[in-house]
């Protein structure tokens, strides 16, 4: 194995593209190689910002020798497109969320991997954070005892920015290149959902334009039912100008709330005396403060991705978080779509 990890972009048109290059050039194990982008002038200012080479050739850089890994952050209706072409290259691949627009394109995007025996990895932040990993602890281990609720508020204010919604970002909002911004940015809370609870059996959900008409939607919540009998609530909007409690878990033996685990939470001023994850249980019936630290901004969170990308490809690990994560995050999305859509419960198939 090289010293370093050789590490190509495919497009900086997902602004979490340049978190992740800021980061990684901290890292002494990584070299960041090369770049592709159909915008000439974004992809030449991002090389020159990051000290790598830039073509407006795809295959310059899936095919580049000294390239093992590429992160793939197009345009979310391209993924399909750029993970078939990198895997058959070769590379292995990190991919941005949500992993497509449609359960063909994931598929494909999954079959392509196989094939090429490649690693292929999804990129959700919220399975690094700590405050997350904790409670997934907490209900793995049987603190909480059988789990009735899940409620989750994953939020962004975006919409109101003009910014967002008129510069060069505005692909986010056109239907034909992102579906919308449930699928956006609930997909991260899907994933959030079906790491914790498993695959759901079916769901009711309403999703649409509340406080603004700039985008196909901006505001949307699920119910989802799981076998054991469990319901998740997940409410995703991008209207959301600040909060405070981001999730809750209700068990027959504990329950545990986390705060400050968000954008509009976290990225504003808080007491001193916050507290990112409390617990109380039968045996111990007062609020624990579990002692885990709040990020100073959700920024801190978008760029925990790459580290356990490399940690893969330098150790030759299996991929944290895989392609059927992936697919199941953008079925709830879709499911829950459908049922805003049709306005009735949607059940999810057996799995295949």
């Amino acid at each position: 194995m090289k010293s370093k990890i050789g590490i190509g972009i495919i497009s900086f048109a997902h602004g979490h593209a340049n978190s992740y290059c800021h980061r990684m050039l901290t890292f002494d194990d990584v070299k960041l190689v090369g770049c592709w982008d159909d915008d000439e002038e974004r992809g030449k200012s991002a090389a020159n910002q990051f000290d790598m080479s830039y073509s407006p050739h795809l295959e310059d850089v899936i095919n580049h020798p000294d390239i093992q890994g590429v992160i793939v952050t197009c345009e979310t209706n391209r993924h399909a497109e750029m993970v078939i072409a990198a895997a058959e290259a070769g590379k292995d691949i990190l991919c941005q969320k949500p992993m497509a627009l449609t359960l063909e394109d994931c598929d494909r995007m999954t079959e392509a991997a196989e094939k090429a025996g490649i690693k292929f990895m999804m990129g959700f932040q919220m399975r690094h954070d700590p405050a997350n990993i904790k409670m997934k602890e907490l209900i793995d281990n049987g603190t909480l005892g059988k789990i009735g609720v899940l409620r989750r508020r994953h939020c962004i204010p975006v919409l109101f920015n003009e910014n967002f919604v008129n510069g060069p970002s505005r692909w986010h909002i056109e239907p034909e290149k992102n579906m919308g911004m449930f699928m956006d940015d609930a997909s991260h809370a899907t994933d959030f959902i079906h790491w914790m609870l498993g695959r759901p059996t079916s769901v009711i959900a309403e999703i649409d334009n509340i406080l603004t008409d700039v985008a196909p939607d901006d505001t949307g919540l699920a119910v989802y039912r799981f076998s054991s009998g469990a319901m998740a609530i997940l409410l995703n909007t991008s209207v959301t100008l600040a909060g405070e409690n981001t999730t809750e878990i209700y068990g027959d033996q504990g329950v545990v709330i986390q705060n400050y685990g968000d954008g509009p939470s976290c990225n504003i001023p808080r007491p001193e005396n916050a507290i990112a994850v409390k617990l109380y249980t039968r045996d111990q019936p007062a609020w624990q403060d579990l002692g885990i630290p709040i990020p100073q901004s959700h920024g801190e969170r978008i760029s925990a991705v790459p580290r356990p990308f490399i940690d893969c490809l330098k150790n030759d690990t299996e991929p944290e978080i895989t392609a059927w994560d992936g697919r199941v995050s953008v079925e709830m999305v879709l499911n829950a779509y459908q049922s805003a859509k049709q306005g009735r419960r949607i059940a999810f198939p057996e799995h295949r």
